[in-house]
């Protein structure tokens, strides 16, 4: 009797204690997805953890210039220059592929998301990047016993992006890479590099962007370095313009991440401009 008692008298206690704890516990645990962390596809050089929408459709130029160490002499770079043009497609909202072409190499890729950062809950966003290129700078004339298979060049990368406030992203991207014919013999074919970027949005339509790739096994000698980029994006209506200094002229993934030839230290850097238009 008295256990039956004592019962009743806690049962009312332990209902609103049980639903205080399923309220808390609804209040706090949320899916509510984080908004992209970077306005561009691309941070400038590296890739975002940006998607295209299903349905989207991209019309992407990016421009590099030659080398303002040139001087008047190259116009200041503007007599060298690389452009690439590229379409890209949102097959689904976790899913965009592209195909791009420009002096320098065919490139195409694919990008899919696999986790989404949740407002207080997973902390990052996780996004896997696949491409395959094919190097136009290899000459016949100079490799006569050269093979289609010798100018394929294949990228994966995982972005690893967090958006710490409406302000400020970061992402962090280790890469793979591997070239089927490198020029120096003391060059592996297979190459590892490590990416870091970020956004800082200082107006309404503006942020300034960084980003950096260091190449973790490049051959001692070697005439390539680790390409360093400082830029600006703007908003205006249907298309995101990116304008910026960079010291790689190659765009796909492999000629940056391989092939840069340009030094901050001496001046040998590019302007280059990216704009994407969206349909």
């Amino acid at each position: 009797m008295k256990k039956q008692l004592l019962f009743l008298l806690l049962f009312p206690i332990m209902t609103f204690a049980q639903d205080d704890l399923l309220a808390e516990i609804d209040s706090t645990v949320t899916n509510e997805k984080v908004e992209s962390a970077f306005k561009g596809l691309k941070i400038i050089n590296l890739e975002s953890t940006k998607l295209a929408a299903k349905g989207d459709m991209y019309f992407i130029v990016a421009h590099r210039f030659g080398s303002i160490k040139d001087g008047f002499e190259g116009f200041y770079g503007l007599d060298n220059a690389n452009t690439q043009i590229k379409f890209l497609y949102g097959l689904k909202d976790w899913l965009t592929v592209s195909g791009a072409r420009s002096e320098l190499a065919y490139d195409f890729s694919v990008k899919y998301r696999l986790q989404n950062q949740i407002k207080d809950g997973f902390p990052f966003t996780i996004v896997g990047f696949n491409s395959v290129a094919i190097n136009n700078t290899l000459k016949e004339s100079n490799y006569p016993k050269m093979n289609f298979e010798n100018r394929l060049m294949y990228v994966t990368q995982v972005l690893v992006s967090r958006k710490f406030s409406d302000k400020l992203s970061l992402e962090l991207a280790p890469t793979f890479f591997h070239e089927n014919f490198v020029e120096n013999d003391l060059q592996d074919n297979s190459q590892y590099a490590i990416g870091v970027g970020g956004r800082y949005k200082i107006a309404s339509r503006w942020s300034v962007n960084v980003d950096y790739a260091a190449h973790l096994n490049r051959a001692s000698g070697s005439i390539y370095k680790n390409p360093l980029s400082v830029g600006v994006d703007l908003e205006t209506g249907g298309h995101v313009f990116q304008m910026h200094f960079t010291s790689s002229q190659g765009i796909h993934e492999a000629g940056y991440l391989g092939q840069t030839t340009g030094d901050w230290g001496k001046g040998d850097i590019f302007f280059g401009f990216n704009l994407a238009r969206v349909f």
